[in-house]
């Protein structure tokens, strides 16, 4: 099955917006790629996958393993020089990165110990080398770890990838088309990642059930029989292809005209973006849209396409913002800044008579979607919008849906909004771990400052040179050293052990009770952990979020990496009734406990938002029981720091006393500000399994 055919591009049901913005970036790589966000399931890697065999075949060096073109090799190929190089074509390459593939992998391994001993340069191309000319292809690309992510920008801006291990280097040229998809309940990828993306597309499941049926015989035909199937779609492949060809021929003709240029100018000045990418990528996108339709000029429809399509992910001010965008005020900017030299759509007739309206230029102006329903297995016309589907910049709700709000009675109020976020102070766990890579607490890693060296175990990935000669040098005249050069064997290699930091996995304990919601504090706690929740995506933690009111606690939202979910859940959170703390710590307990047996290496920060106070049945001492659940983390040395929100002119100090329990330290609103004189920058003190830590409260006079 592993050779069987890729599932055809024209038999994908529906998703207009992703077919296009794939043939966009077919016509013209120079857009930048495209980003496909939406839930599983939608077979975005379906569409993705397919897009390679449509891609026109590449000219190359024969034997080159760089991909560099005959008629312009790259003077520094690894593999040149090329001269008088014989040419030979190829189908352009679709090349995959797994989320957990190690840098070498990606960038290419240089042999050290040859270039040590032998001053050789051994170099293994990587996955960027693959990609050359082609589509780098990144599932779950915000899962990426950063260091990856670096990696991909540096590449992705210079159109080259460099190798240094010790002062060897080696560089090859790496420009590619970078398509990734993404589910938003795991997580938003970082602003520089994001930006460097041309396109961005939502998909979701149709809610038509004509579609959906159409979607499983489609799938179902496939496997039974892939190798039929996709000769039952091959015409239409073959034509689908053509127009590919025919329209990468047209583009260099296509005029971009003055009136366009205001317009694009002005929308990306109306919707405030950042720099100057997107209206170069509006401008490549319209430009790739009318040489698709078939014309040599760019008209206002090409243009609002193009923003549709280019503009929504560089809206984002906070990673809570959905991508969008309000199609009412593209409308008026477009009508505001339009030209009178427009062409008149009348003047210039579709050149290709046998277009059918419902196909590729059936749309408005230039934007257009590939052949559907003219295949063996026609599905309902892919033009009409689906039931479920949003307007453009209205995506659908991506977060999970969490369990409902526990019941507290005729006592609980409506939810308050969170006050506006602010920076925090870093909270970090003490000690030095082996997480994931990211940016809290301290770790032994991959990258960052070299603490010492030991022997490598496995690859050789960053030398020691030190610790490496050091090794090396007792055993030169045992090794017959005659030369100036040194003898080094594989014995004798260290790797630099390197420290940076990792990412946590952040657990939020919300007291939601009656006490809280008094005096409007809600608002300002939510404003709290909503600016902590910030504070937990820039440095790549995992979060959690639990809260307690009425009779019990509840997980409002399970560990995960998608921080916009976290603040979707605290924005709706509604408050009241009494203050079972001892629930909400016990629930925390069982969660982390669950969480320790799925990634062991991650290391937890319980942040509990309290008064401290705790109410219980009556009869019975809820502040003891909350103390003993509070002890129980303590005794597995679980980091932990309490955020006291209580107010008033009388304070009984429960929050102090709980931090004291849980081994931890407490800190107040006003000092869990980074711009507070209040406080100092503080690590979170963990317990001692079996022993009882005091907290430290240090605080500015």
């Amino acid at each position: 099955m592993s050779n069987a055919p890729h599932y055809p591009f024209t038999a994908v049901v529906g998703m207009d917006d992703l077919r296009l913005a794939l043939l966009l970036n077919a016509v013209s790589p120079a857009v930048g790629g495209v980003l496909v966000r939406g839930e599983k399931g939608t077979a975005k890697s379906t569409a993705v996958r397919a897009l390679a065999a449509l891609m026109p075949d590449v000219d190359v060096v024969a034997d080159c393993r760089f991909s560099c073109a005959p008629g312009a090799p790259d003077p520094g190929c690894p593999d040149g020089p090329h001269d008088a190089a014989s040419a030979t074509a190829r189908p352009a390459r679709m090349v995959e990165l797994p989320v957990g593939a190690s840098e070498d992998r990606l960038v290419g391994a240089l042999d050290i110990e040859r270039a040590l001993a032998d001053g050789v340069k051994a170099f293994e191309p990587g996955l960027l080398a693959d990609a050359h000319r082609g589509v780098l292809y990144v599932d779950e690309v915000n899962l990426l770890h950063d260091h990856l992510v670096d990696l991909l920008l540096d590449a992705a801006a210079m159109g080259a990838s460099y190798v240094e291990r010790e002062g060897v280097s080696v560089r090859h040229a790496a420009r590619f088309l970078l398509v990734g998809t993404m589910n938003p309940e795991e997580g938003e990828l970082r602003p520089q990642l994001l930006d460097r993306f041309g396109l961005t597309v939502e998909v979701a499941a149709s809610r038509e059930p004509e579609q959906r049926v159409e979607v499983v015989r489609r799938r179902l035909a496939y496997d039974d029989a892939p190798a039929a199937f996709a000769a039952r779609w091959a015409d239409e492949e073959a034509t689908l292809r053509e127009r590919i060809e025919t329209a990468r021929t047209l583009l260099p003709r296509v005029e971009l005209g003055d009136a366009a240029l205001r317009q694009i100018a002005a929308t990306c000045a109306a919707f405030e973006v950042d720099g100057m990418r997107a209206d170069i990528v509006m401008a490549r996108t319209a430009t790739a849209l009318a040489a698709w339709a078939g014309r040599t000029d760019v008209r206002e429809d090409d243009v609002r396409q193009a923003a549709l399509l280019a503009l929504p992910h560089r809206r984002r001010r906070n990673p809570f913002d959905a991508p969008g965008l309000d199609e009412d005020k593209l409308d008026e900017t477009l009508e505001q800044f339009g030209g009178d030299d427009r062409p008149d759509p009348d003047a210039d007739p579709d050149p290709d008579p046998d277009t059918d309206p419902s196909g590729p230029d059936g749309g408005p102006g230039g934007g257009g979607v590939p052949p559907q329903g003219q295949g063996p297995d026609s599905a309902p016309p892919a033009g009409q919008p689906e039931p479920s589907e949003s307007p453009a910049g209205q995506p659908e709700p991506s977060e999970p849906a969490g369990p409902p709000a526990a019941s507290t009675g005729p006592g609980e109020r409506a939810a308050e909004r969170a006050a506006e976020p602010f920076r925090t102070k870093v909270l970090s766990v003490p000690g030095l771990g082996e997480g994931a890579a990211g940016r809290r607490s301290r770790a032994r890693t991959e990258h960052g400052r070299t603490t010492g060296a030991r022997r490598p175990r496995g690859m050789l990935t960053k030398l020691h040179l030190a610790a490496t000669v050091r090794a090396a040098a007792p055993h030169q005249r045992a090794r017959g050293r005659s030369g100036p050069g040194l003898v080094v064997r594989r014995d004798d290699l260290r790797q630099a052990a390197r420290e940076g930091r990792e990412g946590n996995l952040v657990l939020f304990v919300v007291d939601a009770s009656g006490s809280m919601a008094a005096r409007r504090r809600m608002s300002s706690v939510k404003g709290a952990v909503l600016s902590l929740l910030l504070d937990a995506y820039q440095r790549r933690d995992k979060v959690g979020l639990v809260t307690f009111r009425g009779t019990g606690a509840e997980v409002a939202l399970p560990p995960t990496s998608s921080v916009d979910a976290a603040a979707a859940r605290l924005e709706e959170l509604p408050t009241g009734g009494r203050t079972p703390l001892a629930a909400g710590l016990l629930k925390a307990h069982d969660v982390l406990r669950v969480e320790r047996l799925r990634d062991p290496s991650r290391r937890p920060l319980l942040v509990v938002v309290t008064d401290g106070r705790a109410t219980g049945a009556r009869g019975g001492d809820a502040l003891a029981l909350a103390g003993r659940a509070a002890r129980l983390h303590a005794a597995e040395g679980t980091a932990s720091v309490v955020v006291d929100c209580e107010a008033g002119p009388v304070r009984l100090g429960l929050a102090g006393n709980l931090a004291r329990d849980l081994g931890g330290t407490a800190v107040t609103l006003d000092e869990l500000r980074a711009d507070s004189i209040a406080g100092l920058v503080r690590d979170v003190r963990a317990a001692t399994t079996g022993t009882d830590s005091t907290v430290r409260n240090r605080r500015a006079a």
